[in-house]
């Protein structure tokens, strides 16, 4: 009950309820790290991992097993022995899981991952377990439920929200802020509140919540607001969380004061005073009234209109610009004309009483006539706007002037009044003609209409202006310009098609067509570049592979349309980046190794090689053995495959391992091969006779036994394969009253009587047999004492076992070893050793020329050793002095795999 408590309030607590049905829950917090305890399934369950529910009875261990991995199961670690479910490597990310889920429940074979909805704070890890042997089997449905902690700040989805607000809005005004942060977490963890952090005392926050528990922030407006004041408030709106300790994320935001007709126009002048010569020529300036209004756009338009107490004649005689206010002469001043004149003129805005200003217009009465200026225009002119094209030479002519007093009693003089390349001189040899010219080219670019006056006076200081307006028409001299002459991009592999890249961006300071800009892709562009012909924008219509291209640079052409047209070039670079779409690949699926038995520890048994497609840390691959990680290790780096320990082909004669391959993506990508490890014999066990058990056993032979009948056998096997494990059988010392009317069958190890029994042939029959096999390069034996006692009856059995534990007294025979095999024999090692060739070479062509040549070199090299011998089937070793029995005692072994 300790236990219990402790795992429910500790900071990676688990619980576990069970029902007899089959379902166990647990849960735990999210971002846990490998290997943290989630439950023991055999303790929920009550089941003992020693054998079932009743560990008095022998019953088969228990063992736990994921149904299948999916979705749910990458993310825990179940011991199937145990029963232990723990955390694995991946680790969990309850955000990322259950917003992916997105209110349904996803099924991964056995795994699945459950949310009611991307908000809500249930968030379950489904698994389906089973639970073997058969006689114990059911299906435990686990529920793990992800508790949520505070591992994301709020964030807001624009980093710049506006938002406007109407100078005459009330105090206590609420305005909702479109752009509410966002935050992961759920329930206390997710947004609780919002503050300003500059509130400029006019301003404050809310928050409404929603049935649905969402949380929206609103702006109360706490003060008045005038735009004409302050048109905008800047400030940092804080939205935080309610974890310990608490998250917080920010945006800036904008407040924009909007205008309204609060404001009218207003003079700036009380009452102005003009004077005016009676001789001024139509269209002379008077004078310009201006009226202010503090308002913006439409609330801040203002016309102008003289009042209804203005009398008529002064209307006609005096025109006003309704837009700008301007009083000019409209009519010839006359000896009739009065000589003031009060123009009262009215500031009409939008909703407001017409501001009032009063001209007082005084006519000076002049005696003399004004010098008179004719032009002459040369350039093209229509309603005094000369037009002359750019580029132009310098000294272009464009008009003559003839200057004239039409009183003909004063000297004329005039001069160029105005800014701008170009002269007025004398045209000589003529007395009062001036001709008005370019001083140097002219550049439509840098300015477009120049405003100029020719001004003639009379001795007696009377001044007449003519002014003359220069249109400069603009000429194709420009090229567009790119904003960048290198644009260099990158975009992921894998991208969508039709995906946006860049739009291109040019300049033309030509006007009208001329300026107009398209964009063309150059020759060495890919045919899956699009690139639009208006927007300039850069599109790529197919899908990128990082692993067939990495990087792209092709030439953008942006065209004028101009006559002829002008052009200018840019290069795009676009660099491809990697994405971890590629699993690592073995050279091959399968691999076959051939390594000798007793081969050291840690050697090298073979090179595994892997490559990944991917570049960087995607690109980086670990090798690992999925089984038989407790005999087998493999280098990550080299590939290198070796075992730990020695291995013994009699204890298994080949391995089949699984070999992962897991790249350094994030998710990481991998794929398995098969590794198949034969072990090749070596002669290191000697035959293992198991017939007769004990040299002190022995059998009864009767008197009668006719010649050629079997009395007993040898028999023996030998752990090793092939040629190793050929026996031949042999006697190499007798002892008795005859001992030579017994024999052995080198191949079966039958015993057999040569001749008949004489009455002086009763007694004891000691044979020491030899079982040898044919192992190379040397041979391995074994031997064996075959007592046969040779009566009628056994009427003394205590005599014969003395006689047995006595030593015996064998000389071994000094025969040079002969093993004489027939020729049946001989094609039954050739099948035999067929089969094995055959089924190597299916294995690794690699290998079936070296095991083959060996296997034919042995079986010749012995077939020739054959046909030499003699045709005794005995095999005589030579043994120096006495042989020790004891030595040679052999105690029989249990041979499980006979």
């Amino acid at each position: 009950h300790l236990l219990l408590f402790l795992l429910f309030v500790g900071p990676f607590n688990c619980f576990a309820s069970y029902s007899r049905a089959t379902e166990l829950f647990y849960s735990l917090n999210e971002g846990l790290p490998a290997g943290v305890l989630i439950g023991s399934l055999a303790r929920d369950l009550r089941l003992s991992t020693a054998g079932g529910q009743h560990p008095a009875a022998p019953q088969p261990p228990l063992s736990f097993t994921l149904a299948s991995r999916g979705l749910g199961g990458q993310y825990v670690q179940l011991d199937n022995r145990s029963g232990e479910l723990h955390t694995s490597a991946v680790e969990i990310d309850r955000e990322t899981l259950c917003m992916e889920s997105s209110g349904a429940t996803i099924f991964g074979g056995a795994a699945a991952v459950s949310s009611s909805s991307p908000s809500s704070e249930s968030c379950l890890l489904l698994l389906d377990v089973l639970v073997l042997p058969q006689e114990y089997f059911r299906l435990v449905k686990v529920k793990i439920a992800i508790r949520d902690v505070n591992d994301n700040a709020p964030h807001f989805p624009v980093p710049h929200i506006r938002l406007s607000v109407p100078e005459n809005a009330p105090v206590n005004t609420r305005l909702a802020i479109e752009h509410p942060a966002l935050d992961p977490d759920v329930g206390t963890n997710g947004v609780q509140t919002y503050r300003l952090q500059d509130n400029y005392g006019v301003f404050t926050l809310d928050v409404e919540e929603n049935e649905s528990g969402e949380r929206t922030p609103y702006l109360i407006v706490m003060g008045s607001l005038d735009r004409e004041t302050r048109e905008e408030y800047v400030t940092v709106i804080v939205a935080e969380d309610g974890g310990s300790p608490p998250l917080v994320g920010s945006a800036t935001l904008t407040i924009g004061i909007s205008d309204i007709n609060d404001n009218c126009p207003q003079f700036s002048d009380s009452q102005p005073n003009v004077t005016l010569y009676g001789n001024s020529s139509l269209g002379t300036h008077v004078a310009t009234v201006h009226a202010v209004d503090m308002d913006l756009g439409s609330n801040a338009q203002i016309t102008y209109s003289y009042s209804q107490k203005v009398p008529q004649p002064s209307r006609d005689l005096f025109h006003l610009d309704e837009s700008t206010g301007t009083i000019t002469l409209s009519s010839k001043v006359d000896g009739d004309t009065p000589r003031l004149h009060r123009l009262i003129i009215l500031g009409n805005g939008p909703g407001c009483i017409p501001a009032v200003i009063t001209v007082l217009v005084t006519i000076i009465k002049v005696m003399m006539r004004p010098p008179e200026v004719v032009p002459r225009f040369i350039a093209n002119e229509a309603e005094g706007v000369v037009y002359l094209k750019e580029l132009e030479p310098i000294n272009t002519p464009i008009a003559f002037f003839t200057i004239k007093d039409p009183d003909e009693k004063y000297k004329v003089n005039c001069y160029l009044d105005g800014d701008g390349p170009f002269r007025l001189s004398p045209y000589k040899p003529y007395n009062n003609e001036y001709l008005l010219e370019t001083t140097k080219p002219l550049d439509y670019e840098t300015q477009q209409l120049y405003e100029i006056s020719v001004v003639a006076w009379n001795s007696e200081g009377f001044h007449v202006n003519r002014i003359i307006k220069v249109q400069v028409l603009d000429d194709n001299d420009n090229s567009p310009v790119f904003s960048q002459q290198l644009i260099e991009l990158s975009i992921e592999e894998n991208n969508v098609p039709n995906a946006f890249l860049t739009k291109l961006h040019a300049t033309d300071a030509d006007s009208g067509e001329r300026g107009q800009v398209s964009y063309f892709l150059g020759p060495d562009a890919p045919s899956y570049f699009s690139l639009d012909k208006a927007t300039g924008v850069l599109t790529v219509s197919t899908q990128l592979d990082r692993e067939e291209k990495e990087k792209y640079r092709y030439t953008v052409k942006a065209v004028d349309s101009g006559f002829p047209p002008r052009e200018s070039i840019a290069t795009v670079t676009i660099t491809v980046l990697d994405k971890n779409d590629n699993s690592p690949r073995f050279i091959n699926k399968d691999f076959s190794f051939f390594v000798p038995e007793n081969f050291p520890g840690f050697g090298e048994i073979g090179v595994i090689s892997v490559t990944d497609a991917d570049a960087g840390q995607n690109g980086w691959v670990a090798l690992s053995v999925l089984n038989g990680s407790d005999i087998f290790v493999i280098d990550t780096g080299k590939g290198v495959l070796r075992a730990k320990v020695s291995l013994d082909r009699e204890q298994q004669s080949s391995y089949v391992l699984w070999i992962e391959a897991v790249d350094g993506g994030d998710p990481a990508l991998s794929s398995t091969a098969k590794i198949t490890i034969l072990l090749l014999d070596i002669n290191d066990n000697p035959p293992l006779v198991l017939f007769p058990q004990s040299n002190m056993s022995y059998l009864l032979v009767l008197p009668s036994t006719l010649p050629g009948s079997p009395i007993t056998e040898v028999y023996a096997v030998d752990k090793d394969t092939g040629m190793n494990a050929v026996i031949a059988y042999s006697i190499i010392g007798r002892r008795g009253p005859r001992p030579e009317s017994f024999r052995i069958d080198p191949k079966t190890g039958n015993i057999t009587l040569e001749e008949s029994l004489m009455q002086n042939d009763y007694g004891l029959y000691r044979l020491l047999v030899k079982v040898s096999d044919h192992g190379y390069p040397e041979p391995l034996h074994s031997t064996v004492m075959v007592n046969l006692f040779v009566n009628d009856t056994v009427s003394n059995e205590s005599y014969i076992e003395s006689l047995l534990r006595k030593e015996p007294d064998i000389s071994i025979e000094e025969k040079q070893p002969q093993i004489s095999i027939e020729p049946t024999h001989k094609k039954m090692e050739s099948a035999s050793c067929m089969p094995t060739l055959v089924a190597l070479s299916i294995i690794s062509l690699g290998s079936i020329a070296l095991v083959t040549g060996m296997g034919i070199y042995i079986c010749l090299r012995k077939g020739k050793k054959h046909h030499r011998a003699d045709e005794n089937v005995e095999v005589q070793i030579p043994l120096n002095g006495r042989i020790n029995l004891h030595m040679l005692e052999k105690k029989p072994m249990e041979i499980s795999n006979i």
